[in-house]
């Protein structure tokens, strides 16, 4: 039976990401908080031609994780192909940016559960369903992304829970590289470090910027953002590596990011 590939992905802010893995002939199985952003983002795909499907999660725990796949595997898609979940993206991240006197158990909390206990119980399941695919023709059995940022690789004055829970997801992904290459898996990191006073090009970010002019020069100057769907074509073309080559971090930044 033809088979199709499927991208599951965790974490889904404007869905640009979700969409650039669609037009490449993708599914989409989209895991997350908010029920209406997922919505939204899986009807543009499905109104585009692509197939999507939105599922719904409370937190980002271990057995809410764990149990959503039993339904993602037994979901029935439009078309006849064979799923096979051939990629992966965890885009899940809570930022706390506050003295570390000031951090609260309940902020600790959160950031354990969206970069350490969250990633981890969604690698568990994402690892086992690559080691039943065959090696494709780029040698791979699958690919699972995790989304990092600065905070993964240091730490500073306000960022000493956000930065502790970067650090241990950057360190996840670096021990599954390790174990599951040599079974031709594919795990990796990509640092999205865009200009502290700007950031990556979503709506939350624009509707957080109160001065008009510099709302409008985030939009129009692609030097100093990183763009939303630029950075899901990178994660397609890592995706798309064959096994000779393979990337275990990318760093993505603006050109003019002082760094």
């Amino acid at each position: 039976m033809p088979t199709r590939p499927v991208i599951v992905i965790v974490g889904v802010g404007n869905g640009t990401g979700s969409r650039v893995f669609s037009k490449a002939g993708y599914r989409v199985a989209l895991i997350g908080r908010g029920t209406d952003r997922l919505k939204k983002a899986a009807d543009t795909i499905n109104q585009s031609g692509g197939e999507a499907i939105a599922f719904p999660i409370e937190s980002y725990t271990y057995k809410p994780l764990t149990d959503i796949f039993v339904t993602i595997k037994a979901h029935q898609w439009s078309t006849p192909e064979k799923a096979e979940i051939r990629a992966a993206l965890w885009n899940a991240g809570t930022e706390v940016w506050k003295p570390f006197l000031d951090v609260t158990e309940e902020d600790l909390q959160r950031t354990l559960e969206t970069h350490v206990t969250g990633p981890f119980a969604f690698a568990h399941q994402i690892v086992q369903e690559f080691k039943g695919n065959e090696v494709d023709t780029i040698g791979k059995r699958g690919t699972l992304i995790f989304t990092g940022a600065t905070a993964s690789i240091r730490g500073n004055v306000t960022t000493s829970a956000f930065a502790a829970g970067k650090f241990a997801l950057r360190a996840l992904s670096q021990s599954l590289n390790k174990e599951f290459g040599k079974q031709n898996i594919h795990t990796l990191t990509v640092l999205n470090r865009p200009t502290a006073v700007t950031g990556i090009l979503t709506d939350y970010v624009l509707e957080h910027i109160t001065d008009d002019a510099a709302r409008q020069k985030l939009k129009e100057n692609a030097n100093i953002r990183l763009d939303p769907e630029s950075i899901a074509k990178s994660y397609l073309y890592l995706a798309s590596q064959d096994s000779s080559a393979w990337t275990w971090e990318l760093d993505l930044r603006p050109a003019h990011e002082k760094w």
